[in-house]
């Protein structure tokens, strides 16, 4: 009989993809991101808040059936930046990658200045933010130079 010392009873997906290292309670976060549609028999799991020796706790998903493209990991990125995405063909790991945030983010993170051009509707111009850090995340308008720290990419992701 398996106890809670086992590990995670959570079965093997057959083909798709496993997203590991997301921070702790960021899962819902990624799996919006995802925008998940699962096949007839797909499968989604979601562990949230278990041990890990790198982050003391993390989120995994589990997704049977879907790969994400190259712009939702780079989504992903911003949300987990520490990521690891593992694609699974025949229960088998055949690609395993971390996540990088992009040096530049066009048109899905606001500046957080209000005041920013970007921000007003009349002006019609994109937000275009570049990568200062990883760790911590921050990224910096190349408008008005006003930086956006994590908390603020997190809660716009969160009002999507």
């Amino acid at each position: 009989m398996k106890t809670v010392d086992d590990g995670i009873l959570v079965r093997k997906i057959g083909d798709g993809t496993v997203i590991d290292h997301i921070p702790a309670g960021k899962a819902f976060t990624v799996i919006r991101l995802l925008g998940v549609s699962l096949p007839p028999r797909g499968r989604l799991a979601i562990i949230v808040n278990t041990d890990s020796g790198k982050l003391g706790k993390k989120d995994i998903v589990k997704i049977e059936g879907q790969y994400p493209d190259e712009d939702v990991i780079k989504l992903i990125a911003l949300v987990a930046p520490h990521a690891t995405i593992n694609y699974i063909e025949g229960y088998k790991v055949v690609r395993k990658f971390r996540v990088e945030p992009p040096e530049e983010v066009v048109g899905v993170v606001k500046c957080s200045n209000p005041r920013c051009i970007t921000n007003s509707d009349r002006e019609g111009v994109s937000p275009r933010l570049q990568l200062v850090s990883q760790n911590p995340l921050r990224l910096r308008c190349v408008y008005c130079e006003r930086y956006t720290e994590y908390e603020d990419i997190l809660n716009q992701f969160m009002e999507k």
